[in-house]
């Protein structure tokens, strides 16, 4: 059989929807997974007669379309799609109707803007650190802001905990307590971190924008994508990675 018909199982997983690629090899690397009833090692291609289960239960390429949404996560709710761990995840606080996962995390103390699809292949291009997808935040912090401390987030901070210093990001004043910030990278819990470590802390935190999409419902809910979002939004990752192409045809037209 040619190279070219094989593929990578946590590559099939993405692009039918099950998961993303990361999803898929925590699946593969717990056993979870199996080829023709084979548990497969990490990196296996299958062919297009391969049978793909998880958990025994087989996944089929049934998909007709992808969906995109943007949702405005509440305080208390974890972006995890683990819904048997965690009773206040994010699948069933929004409860749709097709098998979707979040792009990325929102810690559970914070709110705002998070995106969520079927499309395993879009979430890869998103998450790549490298591609600098500006990420937009306004944080309230327990004392006055001072501009010492607006150049010092500006600048780059370093984390011992994490053994990395933060890129140099945008920030702006709002407020006596509060102010903007728009990263290109995704530390985990980087905002807090890195107030911490100027010896702030954070109240509240909400993202309102993720490249061209921009926080606009109510908190708790969420809204497919425009087609001039998702045109958009398909041109910022369309150089995120050589095979990535964007799913024309494939999304919801609202």
């Amino acid at each position: 059989m040619a190279e070219t018909e094989l593929k990578r199982i946590n590559k099939y997983l993405s692009e039918v929807g099950y998961c993303s690629r990361r999803e898929a090899d925590k699946l593969i690397d717990a056993g979870r997974v199996t080829i023709n009833g084979v548990v497969p090692e990490m990196g296996t291609k299958i062919a297009p007669n391969d049978v793909v289960a998880v958990d025994g239960k087989e996944i089929k390429n049934t998909k007709e379309e992808f969906v995109y949404l943007a949702f405005n996560k509440p305080i208390g709710i974890v972006c995890t799609t683990d819904t048997s761990v965690e009773k206040d995840n994010i699948i069933d606080f929004i409860n749709y109707p097709k098998r979707i996962f979040p792009i990325g995390r929102l810690d559970k103390p914070s709110e705002g803007l998070i995106l969520l699809t079927d499309d395993g292949d879009i979430v890869n291009k998103i998450l790549r650190a490298s591609n600098n997808h500006e990420k937009e935040y306004i944080v309230t912090v327990d004392k006055p802001i001072s501009q010492t401390f607006i150049e010092r987030m500006a600048g780059g901070i370093y984390l011992e905990d994490l053994k990395k210093t933060t890129k140099k990001c945008k920030v702006e004043k709002l407020g006596t307590y509060k102010f903007k910030i728009i990263l290109t990278q995704g530390l985990n819990r980087q905002i807090r971190r890195m107030c911490d470590y100027l010896n702030y802390e954070v109240q509240t935190l909400k993202r309102v924008r993720i490249m061209n999409i921009k926080l606009d419902v109510p908190i708790g809910q969420h809204r497919e994508l425009t087609e001039d979002e998702f045109k958009i939004l398909s041109e910022h990752i369309s150089n995120s990675s050589k095979e990535y192409k964007p799913q024309k045809g494939k999304r919801k037209n609202k």
